[in-house]
């Protein structure tokens, strides 16, 4: 087999800890804003947006300096965000390439991906690395993308980025062209060194690269020689891959306590627009949404939304999760919010051509989620019956979406059996063991037509037991009056009830 020539691209992310709490935060973003970490009173800035470092703010200020600043926002870096941002990267960049390599490092967000053989599907490298940054920005993140031959090289010229421009292609043979005006500290090396090539005078990256190799190795080492690969864009890199799962989850910790629900809505259509944009970039819809809300005190109160079918539709979502969360308020103040989602097909339902209308999908769930928070979510649904001989045991299940079969004339004309719960007691008549007449609902019927009886009974085997005979009749009043009901004799008690009217 050929072997592809290599081609990497680089997603570089400065200020992560701040980009990743901001991202679900469209109020903050507007304004300067800066990330303490470590513990009080010696907390310290590890990060900042645009806005905070024009205003003079800077990496390192303590909490006390950064009062002195007007209209500062301030918030505590979550690692735990920071993790779940990063996954979504790596998820955003898996969609260009399968080989995917994290080298991430403290406060800076870097992924390496191998971009060899995809010009076939994205373009030439300048469009791919258009279609990367604006993958990511899609998601919240403003990120630098650079494409290099050299895997190394891709990310010293994203480290050496200031302005301008956020991306940057380089034409395979000019590596050390595009790195020679750099400054050293783009290369991966330690403070020492950094200061040993000062005191040398040494400042740029095409400085140190026309230095002889042997006299380098000589002074520094080996390190000598892997610093010199660097800045020629000669290091040569063993990609190691990762496995990167498709995973629908956004999750946000808040400033403080939360006990409105109007504003937590708020939150969450930030976070749902986010879920349904990385869905329809896999072609999928949002089948559920798990809400877990996690509690001051510990506690955590989970909650599922499953509409009949996958949508995309956001508002949709929203009052379905408003219309939830009011039957199933939380006990307690809401701290951290976190979203699970599961992708679906988004294939529509095919109807025949002489069909009946169905309703819309999305507001038959709203109408139906209305109906449960009046009567309760176990109480909406159609009636399913039990697998026993009993005639009153059925349950509950959910509505779900008809096929496209037609209906047959013979089910469609079927007479339907109103069931009268409780069933209402009566008086019958009896000639020749069979109901010759029914005084029901204060008015004496003659029987004209009957049918059965069919005998049933179970439980016998323990206190429970039970048996009953059933008749259908057909019966007038004196008034004509017309009267088709199904008559039941408890066996047990020994007395008559009107089961069910047919319509």
């Amino acid at each position: 087999m050929k072997k592809l020539p290599e081609l990497y691209a680089c997603i570089y992310a400065r200020e992560f800890p701040a980009q990743s709490l901001l991202r679900l935060r469209p109020e903050v973003q507007d304004k300067p804003a800066v990330v303490l970490q470590g513990e009080a009173p010696a907390q310290t800035v590890c990060a900042l947006n645009t806005r905070a470092r024009l205003q003079g703010l800077r990496r390192g200020m303590t909490k006390v300096e950064v009062d002195t600043f007007e209209s500062v926002a301030v918030l505590e870096r979550s690692l735990r965000t920071e993790d779940a941002v990063r996954k979504i990267l790596l998820e955003c960049a898996g969609h260009f390439s399968p080989r995917i390599e994290d080298r991430s490092i403290d406060g800076v967000f870097v992924c390496v991906l191998d971009a060899s053989g995809t010009e076939s599907l994205f373009g030439p490298p300048l469009m791919l690395a258009k279609q990367l940054r604006q993958r990511v920005r899609a998601v919240g993140i403003t990120a630098f993308v650079t494409i290099s031959a050299n895997l190394h090289t891709s990310i010293c010229l994203a480290r050496g980025m200031t302005g301008g421009t956020p991306l940057q292609v380089v034409r395979r043979g000019e590596e050390a062209k595009a790195l020679a005006t750099l400054p050293i500290a783009v290369l991966d090396m330690t403070e020492a060194q950094e200061e040993t090539f000062r005191v040398w005078g040494i400042r740029s990256v095409g400085a140190l690269s026309a230095l002889p190799e042997k006299s380098l190795i000589s002074r520094l080492g080996q390190d000598g020689k892997r610093l010199l690969q660097l800045a020629r864009g000669e290091r040569p890199h063993l990609l190691q891959p990762m496995d990167v799962p498709f995973v629908l989850a956004e999750q946000i910790e808040l400033d403080f306590p939360l006990d409105d629900l109007e504003s937590l809505l708020f939150g969450l259509a930030t976070m749902l627009e986010q879920l349904i944009l990385r869905a329809k970039s896999r072609v999928y819809a949002l089948a559920s949404v798990t809400i877990t809300l996690h509690l001051d005190g510990g506690g955590s109160h989970e909650r599922t939304v499953n509409p009949r079918v996958p949508t995309n539709d956001k508002q949709l979502w929203l009052k379905l999760l408003h219309l939830d969360l009011q039957g199933y308020p939380p006990s307690a103040s809401i701290l951290a919010v976190h979203l699970h989602a599961e992708p679906g097909a988004t294939s529509k339902v095919q109807l025949g051509l002489f069909s009946p209308q169905l309703p819309e999908p999305g507001r038959l769930d709203v109408t139906l989620a209305r109906i449960a928070a009046i009567v309760g979510d176990g109480n909406v649904g159609q009636a399913v019956l039990d697998d026993t001989r009993r005639a009153s045991d059925f349950h509950v299940e959910r509505f779900a979406i008809p096929s496209s079969e037609p209906v047959s004339a013979n089910t469609a004309s079927r007479l339907c059996l109103r069931v009268l719960r409780p069933a209402e007691r009566t008086t019958v008549a009896m000639r020749s063991g069979r109901p010759c007449a029914i005084y029901f609902r204060s008015r004496q019927y003659a029987v004209e037509q009957v049918y059965g009886p069919w005998l049933s009974g179970g439980d016998w085997w323990n206190e429970a037991i039970w048996g009953n005979e059933q008749w259908d009749v057909v019966a007038r009043a004196k008034d004509r009056a017309f009267l088709a009901c199904r008559l039941a004799r408890d066996f047990i008690q020994n007395d008559w009830h009107v089961a069910g009217l047919y319509d």
